[in-house]
């Protein structure tokens, strides 16, 4: 009785158990109802002695072999006075039932004092991550980072590009959109910007959301490195290349394709020679490309002109202009770019 209390407190966010189904030597099944996916499922727990005795990473080990000979075997980790591992398969169930959730990451969400708001946050898990638990991963980091946004195609990219060797492995963490144009955006003195959504310059509060309580779970939930880096397109990539200006110890790495330096009258264009002779040396990196639209493309060679001038001290730079892209379709081909060229793996 005391078993399947703590078993049930401790999954209680995901399964309501209904009842004992059989007991073995080895574990206890339970039925039990998956909330999340409304369906019934069986949990088999293994026995507290037999779970300290084998420890998690052997029993881990167990279930991943099992799952290469069974198809619909899922895995579940869960901590209890119980339990440490047990392992769910779905109960069996007609051939219409037989459809499982595809996953490829984990999502959560959080509250943001910075925001006023709950944000949501996607996450995938390079390859190798779930193979050890000392090893330890750098972090990209992405605004528009929905399923609806551009999660799904960067998580892609950095599946293959480290399935095939060309990238080293990161965590890639993808901030939802809320209010995209209010947090993408700085302060603005030009009246058709302040028009193009009901709240813009709401930059330098997103970036405190990011910097005082992303960063921190983030770094508390998953195994980090130090590096950290951050991606971007149109107004993404604008609001990349400000906080490269702006706080520049934030982020290892900045990458922007496309940014919309048009914003507030090309304001970061016009001020970059400044901002760069005062650049603190820090080996930090900046990766900019561009697609072949006119103002766009304009501003990024305005602003890499001011680099090559300026010559910061420390500073790693790159510029890929891709002419063939509009920007409709620059992000993609120039992520892979991208990728390559600055997370290559260290030999």
């Amino acid at each position: 009785m005391a078993e399947r209390s703590s078993l049930t407190n401790a999954l209680s966010d995901r399964y309501e158990i209904e009842r004992e189904a059989g007991a073995g030597g080895m574990a206890t099944v339970y039925l039990a109802r998956d909330i999340r996916h409304a369906r019934q499922v069986a949990l088999e727990v293994l026995h507290p002695d037999l779970a300290a005795a084998l420890g998690p990473d052997r029993f881990l080990a167990e279930i991943r072999s099992e799952m290469k000979r069974a198809l619909l075997a899922l895995t579940l980790v869960a901590t209890s006075s119980c339990t440490s591992v047990a392992t769910l398969r779905p109960t069996p169930a007609t051939a219409a039932d037989d459809v499982m959730p595809l996953a490829i990451g984990e999502t959560f969400t959080m509250p943001s004092r910075a925001l006023g708001e709950r944000r949501r946050i996607n996450v995938y898990q390079p390859p190798g991550y779930s193979d050890s638990t000392a090893t330890r991963f750098p972090v990209l980091y992405m605004p528009d980072g929905g399923l609806g946004e551009d999660f799904l195609h960067v998580a892609g990219l950095l599946q293959v590009s480290v399935g095939n060797g060309t990238m080293r492995p990161f965590i890639l963490v993808g901030i939802e959109n809320t209010e995209r144009r209010r947090d993408m955006t700085g302060p603005t003195t030009i009246e058709s910007d302040r028009r193009i959504a009901a709240q813009v310059g709401g930059s330098a509060a997103f970036r405190a959301f990011i910097r005082s309580e992303l960063m921190p779970r983030i770094r508390d939930r998953y195994r980090t490195t130090a590096e950290t880096a951050i991606v971007g397109e149109s107004l993404a990539g604008l609001f990349v290349v400000e906080t490269f200006f702006t706080e520049p110890d934030l982020f290892d790495t900045y990458i922007a394709f496309d940014p919309s330096l048009w914003w507030n009258d090309h304001q970061l264009v016009k001020s970059a020679s400044e901002r760069l002779r005062t650049l603190p040396a820090s080996g930090k990196t900046l990766y900019l490309a561009n697609g072949g639209d006119a103002g766009l493309e304009d501003d990024v060679r305005l602003l890499t002109a001011g680099l090559a001038t300026a010559e910061p001290r420390g500073l790693h730079w790159f510029h890929d202009a891709m002419p063939s892209e509009t920007h409709a379709t620059i992000y993609h081909p120039a992520a892979l770019r991208a990728f390559r060229t600055l997370f290559k793996p260290r030999r």
